[in-house]
């Protein structure tokens, strides 16, 4: 591609999650039961570590403290090739379900586990299901407070599932003084309207040619980097099924998984990719 999305750093990240601890199943699959079903992270994401590996690219994995704790095997083999180890909470409960005692409680633990396997800083997080939102003023604060260099858990649309559509659509500083920047993951804009086009099920179901073209759009016409993410499970057809979940949410969780490793390899080779805390710490020199 022509231009300034040849040269363009674009974020490119991971958010480490098995397939029982998704948003989709969060009614219908207890969290006492977690420890009973069928793991697959491990498996999922060496074959992850493979393609990057493959395409000589590096990445930031964002991590549920409660699958670091039980592969901390996997946290080191991440560590050690390079890419970002960040925070994705400990186990997935959505921000906006929390107060700003407990959400902080939750950043040290998962922060401690994390830095304690890997020997590496975590200077990043990202909200589970991008659950900080307009109801969570304080959320920010807090993160800003414990030290972080970025957030990137703000989703600038309007979604059944999560969304703050009144949110910057590109890095910005949520607290005022503070050095903490929040970088929204990408969306596009198409005749007035914003589109999420920032991954996860919306790479998956809709056509890869969307996706490029609104990766070239942010790299080019607003010269911005794009910020991609998707979750292990999302490359593995092969696993289970909860059939008592509502249709609704298995069509988004199974559509087109047999067909995510492809496009994701396609992806990655139409454009640069880098991990999300340097492309926190290049936003941060622009952003006032």
């Amino acid at each position: 591609m022509p231009g300034s999305a040849e040269k363009t750093l674009n974020g490119l990240s991971v958010d480490v999650e098995d397939w029982f601890q998704v948003g989709a199943f969060e009614n219908v699959i207890d969290r006492g039961d977690w420890e009973a079903c069928d793991s697959r992270v491990e498996r999922n994401c060496d074959a992850i570590l493979a393609m990057f590996d493959d395409a000589d690219v590096v990445g930031t994995f964002f991590t549920l403290g409660w699958v670091a704790q039980r592969y901390p095997a996997m946290m080191r083999r991440i560590a050690a090739q390079g890419h970002e180890i960040a925070s994705h909470g400990w186990d997935h409960a959505r921000v906006f379900t929390l107060g700003a005692k407990a959400f902080g409680e939750d950043l040290q633990r998962t922060r401690a586990v994390l830095e304690d396997i890997t020997g590496a800083s975590v200077r990043g997080y990202r909200a589970p299901s991008f659950s900080i939102d307009a109801r969570t003023p304080w959320a920010h604060e807090v993160l800003a407070e414990q030290g972080y260099l970025y957030s990137s858990s703000v989703a600038p649309i309007v979604h059944d599932h999560y969304g703050w559509r009144e949110a910057p659509r590109f890095a910005f500083r949520p607290v005022a003084g503070a050095d903490l920047i929040e970088i929204p993951v990408t969306t596009a804009e198409f005749a007035g309207r914003r589109l999420a086009a920032g991954g996860g099920g919306f790479f998956r179901v809709l056509p890869y040619a969307l996706s490029r073209w609104a990766i070239h759009q942010v790299n080019s016409r607003d010269e911005r980097p794009a910020v991609f993410y998707f979750h292990p499970w999302e490359i593995d057809p092969d696993q289970p099924r909860v059939a008592h979940a509502p249709l609704r949410s298995r069509l988004r969780h199974y559509t087109n998984l047999s067909g995510m490793a492809g496009k994701l390899r396609q992806l990655i080779g139409d454009f640069r990719w880098g991990r999300m805390d340097e492309i926190a710490l290049r936003e941060a020199a622009s952003v006032t």
